[in-house]
């Protein structure tokens, strides 16, 4: 008899976990309770145009090519994925930006040009210690078994590679060790963005955070549709095997029997039983009881002080003038402890650091630009997770739209007035994630020991397991990823599944239109 799985929630790592399981030829059902597959990887249509509502860096995309592999197909086959020349575009002011790019020379030079021969040796010594940190923590780590402490870590490693070990960094903060590479103090405010690809400070995280510069480093991919496109590609991946994905299928309840996971009980009133469930959301919904009261012990609860960032997210179509634009763009504030000090404190920044996708840019550097015409845009700044004790007023909602338009017109980036946008706030991720307060990572890496405190596979309730970004390894695409794959290894394991199973053809049973909004002013 096959294994009958359920995964609650059609996110990254649950669609992940859902192919390769139906892979190895478990009977599996997806309960998605929204009317699109990939989870924070949606699309939002404003003005008639279809806007990433979601991640928009892909990188480390090996994970995904061995995720299609061991379905028996190829990532490039299934979406149209393009390298980007650059990685990302940064200001300060407007008078002048740096890039990063995929080739490490040509940044090398970049920096240099921009900041000098010292901070360009600097770039060098920071890249290879970003390496050497990737390098240490990709197997064990990344791609291990999820441990309580660094010391089964260590273990997996070999005793021997004590040296390696301390070579993560575990206790130096890591705005401190970056001050050690760059005396410039754009170079250290760049890369101490990084840490907010996991949704913590860089004042708090610590130093091994580095490593996310160079997984960017080694590549950032463009797929034509965005992340949600490839959300959808493994959902139909996962439907070749025979998995039934449902959209608009909220679940209600856990439900045990003789002390484990025996099924789910859907909002509407059906029960589906399983032999394993898999929930793909944050684990503070678990605790919270927003699944039943039998799966609230199953997980710790996450205290509100140890969540994640949340975000200021505008979804807009505009016309944009002054900047050139790359796909990827970073215009940052002038006091970044000024900024991580306000979110701290319950506060949207008074001076944002601003993310800008701008969807319509090309993978090329030479790309062209378009001229007056409206563009899709998605643009983040940095929040606190605080959607589910802070109301955000019609007032508070038009100053922060002003304090973001101030950053980008400083650095020399004008919107047209009165753009066609949608704002997401801490609030209105609370609505869409309940129990996170709009934390969209999980818990924060603050300290040497947080990564070591996410959720991992197992739960404490038999037959119940954990994926997704606000599981062990991290949170981030690739992250969600490799999430699904620990959870399908270890279920697989569990239950001694070993033996693919051949491509089975569906007729579909997946709804994916996309998240509609309205204009706001």
């Amino acid at each position: 008899m096959k294994t009958r799985v359920v995964v609650i929630g059609a996110g990254i790592g649950g669609l992940t976990s859902a192919a390769l399981l139906a892979a190895r030829g478990a009977d599996v059902t997806v309960l998605e309770k929204e009317s699109w597959v990939g989870g924070k990887a949606r699309r939002v249509i404003v003005d008639g145009a279809e806007i990433d509502g979601g991640p928009t860096v892909f990188t480390y995309r090996q994970v995904f090519d061995e995720v299609f592999a061991a379905c028996g197909a190829r990532l490039e086959d299934h979406v149209s994925i393009t390298r980007a020349d650059v990685i990302a575009r940064h200001a300060w002011d407007a008078s002048g930006h740096l890039d990063l790019h995929a080739d490490r020379k040509r940044s090398i030079a970049a920096v240099d040009a921009f900041a000098g021969a010292e901070t360009a040796e600097g770039y060098r010594s920071f890249t290879a210690e970003a390496k050497r940190i990737f390098d240490v923590l990709e197997d064990p780590f990344l791609r291990g078994d999820k441990a309580s402490t660094p010391l089964p870590m260590i273990w997996r490693m070999g005793p021997w590679r004590i040296g390696d070990a301390m070579a993560m960094r575990p206790f130096d903060g890591m705005w401190k060790a970056l001050g050690g590479h760059f005396t410039d103090p754009r170079l250290q405010q760049l890369f101490g963005r990084y840490a907010t690809y996991c949704g913590s400070s860089p004042f708090a995280a610590p130093a091994t955070l580095m490593l996310i510069a160079h997984v960017e480093a080694q590549g950032v991919w463009l797929i034509e549709g965005g992340i949600h496109a490839l959300a959808k590609a493994i959902a139909g991946l996962a439907q070749q095997h025979g998995a039934r994905v449902r959209t608009e299928a909220p679940v209600a309840e856990v439900l045990t029997a003789n002390g484990r996971a025996s099924g789910v009980r859907l909002a509407s009133g059906g029960v589906i039983p399983a032999d394993i469930i898999i929930c793909n959301g944050d684990p503070g919904a678990l605790a919270a009881g927003h699944l039943g009261d039998a799966a609230i012990r199953a997980v710790p609860a996450i205290p509100p002080a140890k969540r994640s960032l949340s975000a200021l997210v505008w979804y807009a179509h505009a016309v944009t003038e002054g900047f050139d634009l790359t796909h990827h763009n970073v215009f940052f504030s002038r006091d970044y402890a000024r900024e991580f000090r306000e979110i701290g404190e319950g506060r949207a920044p008074s001076e944002p650091t601003v993310y800008v996708c701008a969807m319509d840019r090309g993978a090329s550097d030479r790309a062209a630009r378009p001229s007056g015409l409206r563009e899709r845009l998605q643009i983040i700044v940095n929040a606190p997770a605080n959607g589910d004790v802070h109301h955000y007023t019609t007032e508070e909602r038009a100053r922060c739209t002003h304090a973001m338009i101030a950053t980008l017109k400083r650095c020399g980036l004008e919107l047209e007035e009165a753009m066609p946008h949608q704002l997401m706030t801490p609030q209105d991720w609370e609505r869409l994630f309940p129990a996170t307060g709009g934390a969209l990572y999980g818990r924060a890496s603050h300290g040497w020991a947080a990564s070591f405190q996410r959720q991992g596979p197992k739960t404490r309730l038999p037959g119940l397991y954990c994926t997704g970004g606000a599981t062990h390894p991290a949170a981030g695409v690739p992250m969600a990823a490799l999430s699904g794959q620990l959870a399908a290894r270890v279920i697989a394991k569990d239950r001694a599944l070993t033996k693919p199973s051949r491509p089975v053809a569906t007729a579909g049973g997946m709804s994916t239109r996309s998240a509609t909004t309205g204009s706001t002013g």
